[in-house]
Parts: structure tokens; sequence; C-alpha cells
């Protein structure tokens, strides 16, 4: 008979494990992979499909190699290999994203011990790596329903970040601009977050302080030489372009790589937004989201450090 394990309290079961938590976050995703293909084509489905078959290959060959426990079976190398595919350029060549995922989860994840180990987001930083080394591929985009035109191969063009271009609200809600695969159509991010909320497999404390803190630094930015309609469409602007809502959502709020309560959230946000921001108005760069995840997930140690619960009883035992 098995001895009885005894723990302190409190006592708490939890049907939520790692497969159920990212079988929810593929499902979040699902309406920003078919948004992608309409956009961009049956080539950008591929794209995402390469990268996440070459993250799971990865994960299965590092297991073996390092005689770890197959962790093939918790999709979290899956949910790897479609968050960097949908943060890809639709024409990015496919070996370059296989590549992307493999270092991802071999140099990122699997190095650094596994799931729950990694001190960085493994996607972002597989797309940071695919930037720097492939500069030329990684900032050529194509516009949305091109791929309907079978007289031309491809129109490639800017995003609205890179060149200032004007969109309107409305086509920057519904995708019809150049972009990654999965970054364009905004309603259905919104909607991939809110059902992520709704399963409570995210709080939504690090989306709306990273998102908001954009927004209302784009709106301060817009009062310099602009009126209060100016600034507002400035702040509009600035939150639905780029990758913003998809890092946010889906990115920032990775476990392992993010605080684990109220307060360290809400700095990891505003921390992620004030980079963004200064990123996009005065750095080289069009687009800071990437970079700035990765730099606030070098911090999240000291923030969880600095934000600490004072446990129940704190202040009574200090004062006797």
């Amino acid at each position: 008979m098995d001895k009885p394990i005894i723990s302190q309290s409190p006592h708490i079961t939890h049907g939520d494990n790692t497969r159920g938590i990212m079988f929810d976050v593929i499902i979040a995703l699902l309406p920003a992979i078919i948004a992608g293909t309409v956009l961009f084509g049956p080539r950008a489905l591929l794209l995402v499909g390469i990268c996440t078959a070459s993250a799971v290959i990865s994960e299965y060959i590092c297991c073996k190699a390092l005689k770890r426990t197959n962790t093939i079976g918790d999709l979290s190398a899956v949910v790897t290999g479609i968050l960097l595919g949908l943060n890809l350029p639709p024409s990015l060549p496919f070996w370059m994203g296989a590549i992307g995922s493999a270092i991802a989860i071999v140099v990122v994840k699997q190095l650094y011990g596994g799931i729950g180990h990694n001190f960085v987001n493994p996607a972002i930083t597989g797309r940071i790596v695919l930037m720097v080394s492939f500069s030329t591929a990684m900032t050529t985009w194509t516009n949305p329903y091109s791929w309907m035109n079978t007289n031309i191969d491809s129109i490639s063009s800017a995003t609205p970040l890179a060149t200032g271009a004007s969109y309107s609200l409305q086509e920057l809600l519904f995708g019809v601009r150049p972009g990654c695969v999965g970054e364009t159509f905004t309603l259905v991010l919104l909607a991939g977050g809110i059902y992520l909320v709704w399963r409570k497999v995210i709080r939504p404390t690090i989306p709306l302080a990273f998102i908001l803190t954009v927004g209302a630094l784009s709106f301060a930015a817009g009062l310099f030489g602009g009126t209060i309609a100016d600034a507002g469409y400035n702040a509009l602007y600035s939150m639905m372009s780029g990758g913003l809502i998809l890092g946010a959502v889906f990115m920032a709020t990775d476990y392992t790589t993010s605080p684990s309560n109220f307060k360290g959230k809400l700095i990891f946000g505003i921390g992620c937004g004030i980079i963004t921001f200064l990123i996009r108005q005065f750095g080289s760069l069009s687009e800071g989201v990437s970079f700035s995840i990765i730099l606030m997930n070098i911090l999240v140690p000291h923030i969880n450090n600095l934000t600490i619960p004072k446990p129940f009883g704190w202040e009574v035992l200090k004062n006797e």
C-alpha cells in the first residue's frame, strides 16, 4: 500500500494541465490562422504548418537526444510553431521559417531544460533571430488578396508603421493591410483574447496594460502639432498596427516568461508598452513589440521579487 502524501494547506485540485491550456490557445489562434489564409493565400497556411512541423520535430529529437520524457503531447511545441508562423511575412521562404522554429525549440526552450525553464519567449526569440539573420526577407510584405491575382506572382508593399501609410480604422479592424500572417486582422485577435480570458487561461492585466500604454503614449505624441481628434486617431492607429495585439494577447502572457502576480503583470505590461512606443517613435525599426517583450522577459525575476505579496498576518507579526 502506498504511503499517503501529506502536505501543507491549502489543498487545491484543478483540472487544467499543460495540454488543456495549450489546446485552448490553439483554439484561440484558429481564427487568426483562417484570416491569414484568406488574406494572404494558401501559402500563408503552409508557412504556419511548416513552422509547426519543424517545432514538433525539433522537440521530439531534443527529447530523444537529451534522454528526456517526450513532451510533444503537451502541445507546447505546436503553439510555439503556430505563433512563430503567424509572426512571419507570408512571402518568407519556407526553410527560413523551419530554421526559426528549430532555434525557438532547441536553443531557447530545450537547452534551458524544457517547458517552464526558458527565461524568454521561444517564438519571439525565433522571430528576432530570423529578423537579424534575414532582414530583407523579414521585411518584404505582401498585400492582402494579391494571391487571387493570377496574372502576377506577388505584390509587395511596406507595413503601415514602416511607411506611415494611411489606412482607415475599418481596414485595420479587418486586416486589409500588409503585415505578418496573423497580425493584421484585429477583430479575430481580440476575439481570441476574449476566449482565453473567458476560459481563464490568461488574465487581461498584461494585454490591457500593454495595449493601453502604447495607445496613451501615442495619443500624447499626437497632441504635439495636432488636434485631439488627430491624437485619438494616432492612438487607435498605433494600437491596431503592427503586431501589438498578437504579441500582447498571445506572447506577453506566456506563463513561464511573465510575472506571477497582479502588480508584476501590471508593471510588465506597462514596461512592454513604453519600450514598444519608444522603439516605434525614435528607433530605426518600425516595430518594437518583439524586442519589448524579450527585454521585459529578462526582467521578470526581478519584477517578481519586487512585487511578492505580503503573507497574511505579516504586518501584525512585524509589529509585535
